[in-house]
Order: C-alpha cells, then structure tokens, then sequence
C-alpha cells in the first residue's frame, strides 16, 4: 500500500524559508508525478508544484512562481518543496500527493487527478 508522509511544516516571518520534504513508501516501479498542494479552510486545494520521475519542465502555479522550487530523488522516492520570501498569504495546510503516469503532462492536474495523499503538513506565515 502506498504511503506519502510529508515533513518539515512549520511558523515563519514573512521573508523567511522553509522546505517540505515527502517520502513515499510501498511504490516501487514505474513513472509517476509528484506534486505539492495546498489548502486552507473553505478554499480549494490547490496546486503548488509538481514534477514528474522522468524529467522534464516542473509545475508551478502562479503564485508561486520565482518563490518555490521543487524537486525529486528517485532512489530515495522522496520529493521536496523550497520556498522561500514567503508570504502570510502561503499560510495552508500542504499536501504531498502522487499519481502514476506516462507522460509529463499528466503532472499540471489538479487534485482530482491524483490518487495518493499524504495526511498534510502546516505551513504558517506571519505578517
């Protein structure tokens, strides 16, 4: 059964840095993306970044954009999150999810597409 425990949540002023890191437990062949997401009370869970086990371009989203950087050891079956020049607005609940894949592209879902999930991490930002 697989299994993703993410890690390394935590309280930040506005400006500072903090990585999440994911590991993935019980998968071990075949290609897959893996991806960030976030929620916070009464809003979608949105899409952070993601990236696929092959290669190619990561995912961003938007707001994100120049702030995060995400990325993956295959030996390990671990995915990680650096974001830095956070922002009170990043405050969410972050969730490391996977879902298999053949191609890169499957990897810009949005959380409907992805199958696993890990039970989340808090990131908080304060002003």
């Amino acid at each position: 059964r697989l299994q993703l425990v993410e890690s390394g949540g935590g309280s930040v002023q506005a400006g500072g840095s903090l990585r999440l890191s994911c590991a993935a437990s019980g998968y071990t062949s075949g290609s897959y993306c893996m991806g960030w997401f976030r929620q916070g009370p009464g809003k979608e869970r949105e899409r952070v970044a993601a990236i696929y086990t092959e290669g190619g371009t990561p995912y961003y989203g938007d707001s994100v954009k120049g702030r995060f950087t995400i990325s993956r050891d295959i030996a390990k079956n671990t995915v990680s999150l650096q974001m830095k020049d956070l922002k009170p607005e990043d405050t969410d609940m972050y969730y490391c999810a996977l879902r298999l894949a053949t191609f890169s592209g499957s990897c810009v879902s949005d959380a409907r597409g992805y199958s696993y999930w890990g039970q989340g991490t808090q990131v908080t930002v304060s002003s």
